[in-house]
Order: C-alpha cells, then sequence, then structure tokens
C-alpha cells in the first residue's frame, strides 16, 4: 500500500515541475537555448541544405543528447 501511494506521489510531483523545453526559447543573439528551438532550428538548416543530415545529427547529440548542453539540467 504504502509503494502504491508512494509512486502515485512521485507521479503527481513530476508532472508539476516545469517544463524548459515547453516551447521555443531563444537567447539575446538570436541562438536557440532550449531542445525544442534547437531542433528546429536544425531541421531548417538541413531542409535548407546549410547542413547536412550527419552535421545535423552531431549536433543534435551534443546539444539535446543524453549529456546535451541545452537541457536545464546540466546547465
Amino acid at each position: 500500500m504504502r509503494i502504491a501511494l508512494v509512486a502515485v506521489l512521485a507521479v503527481l510531483l513530476t508532472g508539476c515541475l516545469p517544463d524548459d523545453n515547453d516551447k521555443p526559447k531563444f537567447g539575446d543573439s538570436g541562438l536557440p537555448v532550449n531542445c525544442r528551438a534547437y531542433v528546429q532550428v536544425s531541421v531548417d538548416g538541413y531542409r535548407n541544405k546549410t547542413y547536412s543530415a550527419d552535421e545535423v545529427m552531431n549536433g543534435l547529440e551534443r546539444n539535446c543528447g543524453t549529456y546535451g548542453h541545452a537541457w536545464k539540467n546540466n546547465r
């Protein structure tokens, strides 16, 4: 019973945390500062033939991968 209560409370509490990627955010320089914005800029760059698929994937991994710089908890 206690385990179920703790599990329910954990789910409720994690749902209340603010999401840094809820909408695209850009810095004063116009560069993306969160993953949602970075992904869109990368896709647009690929579609406009500014970046190759390899460049886009490397950038996504570097910035939005497991240890990416664009995640709030890694700043």
